[in-house]
């Protein structure tokens, strides 16, 4: 799993949303490490963090813990965590468990 982080730089807008890129598995052996980049990415995010999952080629129950609690914390800090480019896999996932109607998907 690759994270790519793409944050406004300080000439940037503050509206401007937060963009990380994500991509590989999100498995057990991957979400350690994935959690904590972004909650470290919450450090210096905009009002809205888009997490691109696009290149995304897996990802487990513990990858949906992980977006669950990432959520969590930016909700807690007035951020809005979205997501955009779920693959089809994925996308069926969230819609099996009910969690497509709990992130914000963006085109």
């Amino acid at each position: 799993m690759t994270v790519i982080d793409t944050a406004p730089l300080g000439g940037a807008m503050a509206s401007a949303p937060t963009l990380v890129h994500l991509s590989g598995d999100i498995d057990i052996f991957t979400t350690a490490r994935l959690r904590q980049r972004l909650l470290n990415t919450l450090d210096y995010s905009t009002d809205l963090l888009v997490l691109d999952l696009s290149q995304v080629t897996f990802c487990d129950a513990g990858g949906l813990g992980v977006l669950i609690g990432v959520q969590g914390r930016a909700r807690a800090r007035g951020i809005t965590l979205a997501l955009t480019g779920v693959p089809p896999r994925v996308a069926r996932l969230l819609r099996i468990t009910g969690l497509d109607r709990r992130f914000p998907m963006m085109a």
